[in-house]
């Protein structure tokens, strides 16, 4: 096993350089114009679009959009007691109208004064099958929806006169396992550069050597163009998060069409970028031909080692880092795909909170927002690359361009992302097909020496749910790190008999969980299935693949060699509403940790007892079970305190303490005979000199009465873009969470801002999210406002039959 040794480079390609000489990088999101339809002849300058729709781009043109459970309708292949049946699978990509074609034109600010320059257009993603032209002319193409990808435009440009970029996206049926969203859905930029200048991704930041006292930096630098000057000089300063210029080395050749620069320098004393102290680096290259600047470029990175020990798992800095990661898809919930940095944030954020240290982005290349915003508050990334190889999952999957495709598309995702100090590994896929095929070790040697071409500092892995076939294959050879699927019985078991495996667990838990809803009798249940389409948050009930978080923390426990685990998932996503996807109502997944709007499950407490050091409890279920009277009625405590006592109206129950006679008790306090009275239950929490340092209470709740709003920022930025999550509870008259109502809510907003979507977690309600009302799901729900262009005051009101009404104001500033 190779040790691995990085400084990373958060790559911001989006910034914008002011001088008028150099770099202009323009965003392209307003003045476009969409249709969701096949035009003939949309590509052409004179066609007349003014009766299109009007957006911003990023847009996802589904998500707004009527949920009908007859869209991309499938049907799978399913072994069982040895014969192969195909089964009906509904809401697997959402129940969402993101199949068909779309149309967007947009006028591209060129003036005849950029004349001269070179002109190109960066995607960071679109959904899919794009094809983009200007004035009329074909320019180039990208297949895959979650690749980044830029045309230059200078060729076709016609200064001093209109420009029209025209693009077309088709998403096919039946070419996805989750709800791809649909549409121009991530960032797009305008760049303008001289003739001579710093290539797309064309940067990357190294450290060969990092010690509190010093980092060795290799800097990389690719130019593009030619001139009739004759010398290029490179000048690269670094900064430090306060301006402060730590460093800067000067390089010199002769003109060519391709130069590539390798710089050296030193930085004293530096800051290194960890989970804990996400310090970031800025370097600034300067490009001069014959001492004229002609391009000036950032580049955002931090100072770090990464190690992967067979034996002893993973270092960060050489302090050893247990991996408590989850996986994520790339859906912001109500909000779809289209990209909005604050929504990325505050996912991220609320795993951080519960003690997540890492997040793989599955099953695919993530948005750049997402890698910028883990370089900053510290989280560890795999960066998967491909659900699918040559042998589809999906009749119009990706394996329809793979031969074509897959070599430029890894080495893209690669020259993008590889200076992100947040990024540890590369996944170039997930229980691929070909696990078990002749072919597949010399695809995933291709795929891993592309990796290792691109980025020789870190290492290639890829989850198996197959393992034994990936390992009998020879496939598991190629990787650096090999990744377990739902594999915790067999770690120690294939550490022992391929003792040069590094091991991680790629992909873990799939527990499943409705908020809030609870199930009798409570059992373990493995092949869940309820008939009201819902699943307990007694968190014991899971596929019939899957287990148990504590099964996981179990086997992460007891094998240090693992390098640790990503759950699958942080939060529901849009798609796959597994146990439920045989012909119900499910149109979104049970498999988060933190509901699709946002909200926390009981779990996300559990994991939050096991992998965050600040003190925490958490007790469950509610309160309110009147058809349960005089019944049994268990009640579980999540907590990171040494024991903890239970009182029911005033009457201990007892005090638990964990211990390792099971799994279970290992990680929870239990206390299981407990029989249903109303009134409160309250936990209190001691530490080791058994003193009283915490409690929580649960009082029945009485009838609805009123609402209660809660907004994650009061205060929110101007500009269109910046959102307020508030969370409204049905709450009775002296403030007690309602944890059974379903009260139908409406919602009114005015002022400087809009109702950017409404969302209650609950996976089978049917109300768009682009309603005005919803139904509140166990007595919650979670509707976003989105600030207004200029500052002012937005104002929200919620009301609901005979609920006390209530407003909230939010400052656009």
């Amino acid at each position: 096993m190779k040790r691995y040794s990085i400084v990373a480079v958060l790559l911001l390609v989006f910034l914008t350089i002011k001088s008028e000489n150099t770099r202009s990088i323009v965003l392209l999101d307003q003045g476009w114009r969409f249709i969701n339809q096949e035009v003939t002849g949309a590509e052409k300058p004179n066609l007349n679009d003014a009766n299109w729709q009007k957006v911003v781009v990023p847009h996802d043109w589904a998500i707004l959009g009527n949920f009908d459970m007859n869209i991309d309708r499938q049907y799978v292949q399913v072994k069982a007691d040895g014969e192969t049946t195909a089964q009906l699978r509904t809401g697997r990509t959402g129940a969402l109208p993101t199949f068909g074609v779309g149309w967007y034109r947009k006028v591209l600010p060129i003036n005849k004064s950029d004349e001269g320059k070179v002109i190109s257009v960066e995607f960071d993603g679109a959904m899919s099958l794009a094809k983009v032209y200007l004035n009329g002319v074909y320019i180039g193409e990208q297949p895959y929806g979650y690749s980044s990808f830029m045309f230059d435009l200078t060729s076709h440009v016609q200064f001093g006169k209109d420009n029209i970029l025209a693009v077309r996206l088709e998403n096919k049926p039946e070419s996805s396992r989750w709800y791809s969203g649909a549409g121009i859905y991530r960032n797009v930029r305008l760049v303008k550069t001289a003739p001579v200048h710093i290539a797309h991704w064309g940067t990357f930041i190294t450290t060969p050597t990092v010690n509190s006292k010093s980092a060795d930096v290799n800097i990389k630098t690719e130019l593009n163009g030619t001139s009739d000057k004759a010398n290029v000089k490179l000048v690269t300063e670094v900064y430090t998060s306060n301006g402060e210029k730590v460093s800067t080395v000067t390089s010199s050749q002769k003109l060519a069409a391709k130069l590539n620069f390798n710089q050296q320098l030193k930085i004293k004393n530096p800051q290194l970028w960890s989970i804990e102290t996400p310090n970031l680096y800025t370097a600034i290259s300067k490009v001069y031909v014959d001492n004229v600047l002609t391009d000036e470029y950032k580049t955002s990175f931090g100072c770090r080692t990464i190690r992967f020990d067979k034996d002893n798992g993973f270092f960060l800095n050489e302090k050893p880092v247990k991996i408590q990661g989850v996986c994520l898809h790339h859906d912001l919930g109500p909000l779809g795909a289209a990209v909005n940095y604050r929504a990325t944030l505050r996912q991220l954020e609320i795993m951080k909170e519960m003690g997540a240290n890492a997040i793989r982005t599955s099953h695919n290349p993530p948005s750049p927002e997402q890698l910028q915003i883990c370089d900053s508050i510290g989280l560890l990334v795999n960066v998967e690359a491909f659900d699918e190889w040559k042998h589809s999952k999906n009749k119009n999957g990706y394996g329809s361009y793979f031969d074509e495709w897959s070599q430029r598309d890894l080495r893209s995702l690669i020259r993008r992302d590889r200076n992100h100090p947040s990024v540890i590994m590369w996944s170039i896929g997930n229980e691929i097909t070909e696990q078990g095929m002749p072919e597949g070790k010399e695809i995933a040697r291709k795929l891993a020496d592309a990796c290792h071409e691109e980025d020789p500092t870190r290492p290639v892995t890829a989850g198996f749910n197959n393992h034994n076939q990936a390992i009998k294959s020879g496939l598991a050879d190629v990787l650096d790190i090999v990744g377990f699927n739902y594999k915790p019985q067999d770690y120690k078991k294939k550490h022992d008999e391929y003792p040069n495996f590094v091991i991680l667990a790629s992909e873990t838990a799939s527990t499943v969980s409705s908020r809030g809803e609870y199930k009798f009798p409570v059992k373990e249940i493995k092949g869940v299935w309820h008939e009201d389409y819902q699943v307990s948050s007694y968190d014991l009930e899971y596929p019939g693949w899957a287990t148990t978080p504590d099964t996981e923390f179990q086997a992460q426990d007891d094998n240090e060699f693992v390098l640790g685990e990503f759950v699958w998932t942080g939060f529901d996503y849009l798609g796959e509403p597994t146990p439920y996807n045989e012909g119900t109502p499910a149109r979104s997944s049970y498999f988060g940790i933190v509901d699709l709007a946002g909200l926390k499950k009981d779990r996300f407490y559990l994991y939050q007892s096991k992998w965050s050091d600040k003190p925490m409890l958490h007790l469950l279920p509610h309160w309110n079970w009147h058809d349960r009277l005089g019944q049994n009625v268990p009640v579980y405590c999540y907590t990171n305190y040494p024991k903890a006592e239970l009182f029911v109206n005033g009457k201990s129950m007892g005090i638990k303490q964990k211990d390792k006679s099971n799994k279970y008790t290992r990680y929870r306090l239990m206390w299981k005979d407990v029989v249903y009275e109303p009134g409160e239950i309250k936990v209190i929490a001691y530490d080791v000199n058994n003193k009283a340092v915490a409690e929580q209470v649960i009082k029945t709740a009485g009838n609805s009465h009123s609402l209660r709003l809660t907004a994650d920022r009061p205060t929110i930025r101007s500009g269109g873009k910046d959102l307020s999550f508030i969370t409204v509870e049905v709450v009775d008259k002296d403030g007690n969470l309602c944890p059974r109502a379903s009260n139908l809510l409406f919602f009114e907003v005015s002022g400087n801002g809009k109702l950017k979507a409404v969302c209650n977690g609950n996976a089978i309600d049917q109300t768009s999210f682009g309603s005005n009302y919803m139904n509140a799901f166990n007595g919650k729900m979670v509707a976003i406002i989105e600030s207004g262009e200029a500052p002012g005051d937005v104002v929200l009101k919620v009301s609901g039959g005979k609920l006390v009404p209530q407003e909230m104001k939010i400052r656009c500033e």
